[in-house]
């Protein structure tokens, strides 16, 4: 199959991260077909690729929880990306049940509903969340996997769910664990919109523009400054892998787990101080109550993605913060919501990753 001509299905395509995933592919001649419930997505998201793609992109609202043979039978996709669920630390700490309901029963079900249409290769967002707390940094694909919240539990349980499909129905996949995501696309188009933003650097620009207030939410942690580290991995490079991954599949390749990151880490006050720089504001830090499920430092090896898909990080953080600033000054509250309805058949899932 011409992998330039393939169709791909993106599910969470109305989210942060599932939006950028269309956008670029769209780019690059792909045809997008999109599924978003839209709890947490955004269908000005979905209007915007309608009418800049109208060829190459189509739309379907329903939930992973829903039958979806009949959307596999009229798009015939090539390949699945895997964007769609709750994504939050924090909310699985008070909120389990959602995390596994809406994170592990979907998966299961459109794994299933998969197989039933014979599409077999799959690309999954998973989360650095699965480590748990480092024991040895940087983190490569071996190190052990003890979650310490709900949320990588729930990430946890469906990369063994798609290995177990490896194992039993001949699907390949390649499941790829981010590190902490930052950045819009380049041109300031295509960005988060969730209010409020689970992501930092979003947080903080939008703090610097004076948006609305930033309030420090990190938890007091055994490093340097006494704020966690984390690994800062701009969205359009995370998407390159996306790409790179559904070629590698594509061309035959076999399944693996691969870490998406810098391969350095950052703390929350080095990052703070990265977009008062590059935004050219300082603004005031506001501590609130401390996110719960969080640990010290953690960042990734990248060794693996570079050898196997040829992926590296080409953003810098200022990068990233540039690109937020372009978005944020364009869409200061995120996607403005268009109370018409849409004209064309609808689907949707968790709104992303």
């Amino acid at each position: 199959m011409n992998s330039e001509k393939q169709k791909i299905l993106i599910t969470g395509a109305a989210g942060y991260i599932g939006s950028v995933a269309a956008y670029l592919l769209l780019q690059r001649g792909y045809r997008v077909c999109a599924l978003d419930n839209l709890s947490t997505g955004h269908k000005a998201s979905v209007l915007y690729f309608k009418e800049k793609y109208p060829d190459s992109f189509s739309y379907h609202q329903r939930s992973l929880h829903d039958a979806l043979d009949d959307i596999f039978a009229k798009e015939k996709p090539g390949l699945v990306l895997h964007y769609a669920g709750s994504c939050s630390v924090t909310e699985s700490m008070s909120d389990p049940g959602k995390y596994f309901s809406n994170n592990v029963c979907g998966s299961q079900n459109l794994l299933r509903e998969m197989d039933r249409a014979g599409i077999k290769k799959i690309v999954f967002s998973s989360t650095c969340a699965v480590y748990g707390e480092s024991r040895y940094t940087p983190i490569d694909e071996q190190h052990p996997s003890s979650p310490v919240n709900p949320y990588g539990v729930s990430k946890l349980m469906i990369e063994e769910m798609i290995n177990w499909y490896e194992k039993l129905k001949d699907f390949r996949y390649v499941i790829l664990r981010y590190f902490n995501v930052c950045g819009a696309s380049d041109d300031g188009e295509i960005g988060d919109s969730k209010k409020p933003s689970v992501h930092l650097m979003q947080n903080a620009v939008r703090g610097a523009l004076g948006i609305e207030p930033f309030y420090l939410t990190s938890p007091e942690v055994d490093t340097p400054d006494g704020t966690p580290i984390r690994d800062y991995v701009n969205v359009v490079d995370l998407n390159e892998a996306h790409i790179k991954a559904l070629e590698y599949l594509s061309q035959g390749g076999r399944s693996e787990i691969l870490n998406l990151g810098t391969g350095k880490g950052n703390s929350v006050l080095e990052i703070i101080d990265e977009v008062q720089k590059a935004a050219g504001r300082k603004f005031d830090l506001q501590r609130t109550e401390a996110r719960k499920g969080e640990y010290a430092k953690v960042f990734a090896d990248n060794e693996k993605a570079k050898r196997i898909i040829n992926w590296a990080p080409e953003h810098s953080l200022q990068d990233s913060v540039k690109s937020l600033v372009k978005w944020y000054t364009k869409h200061p509250h995120g996607w403005k919501e268009s109370s018409e309805p849409a004209s064309w058949p609808a689907m949707s899932c968790g709104g992303g990753a």
